[in-house]
């Protein structure tokens, strides 16, 4: 049976984030359908993942965005995050909250390899738990990152 993924990115990312996951799942072996919600800013990202579950029957979700560097957009990305959650709680489903924040990288340039890099990992992770819910258990504890280098694991 073929699975959804449902990908809610926003018009105030820097990066098209969503062009980094159709890659990472076009690069899979898995089929896989795609549906998109893009909204304005993340703060709009709970209620397009709610829709994507709900209205599309997404069986996980990737909420993308790029929250700016100032202190409202620290509040503002927090309580998206909490907004995020819920949805999770209510539906029973997965979000993959892939944020990637302005002041991340010290140049464009790393800031780029950053999103793209975090988004491809976190699709693949996507990919990875419509499975199985142990698909990822080879990598507990392994201090692994999406986006900067893995932290590793402590022994």
């Amino acid at each position: 049976m073929t699975k959804t993924i449902g990908i809610a990115d926003t018009m105030f990312a820097r990066v098209d984030m969503f062009k980094t996951a159709k890659k990472a799942i076009d690069d899979s072996t898995e089929i896989i359908k795609i549906e998109r919600y893009t909204v304005p800013g993340v703060k709009d990202l709970p209620v397009a993942c709610k829709k994507l579950f709900e209205e599309y029957n997404c069986d996980i979700c990737l909420a993308l965005g790029m929250p700016g560097d100032k202190p409202i957009d620290k509040t503002c990305v927090h309580e998206a995050s909490q907004g995020l959650i819920n949805v999770q709680l209510m539906t029973g489903k997965h979000i993959l909250e892939v944020f990637v924040h302005l002041d991340e990288g010290k140049s464009e340039k790393e800031l780029f390899k950053i999103t793209t890099n975090r988004t491809y990992d976190h699709t693949l992770n996507a990919i990875a738990l419509l499975k199985s819910k142990t698909a990822l258990s080879k990598n507990a504890g392994k201090g692994i990152r999406q986006g900067h280098e893995n932290a590793g694991a402590i022994d």
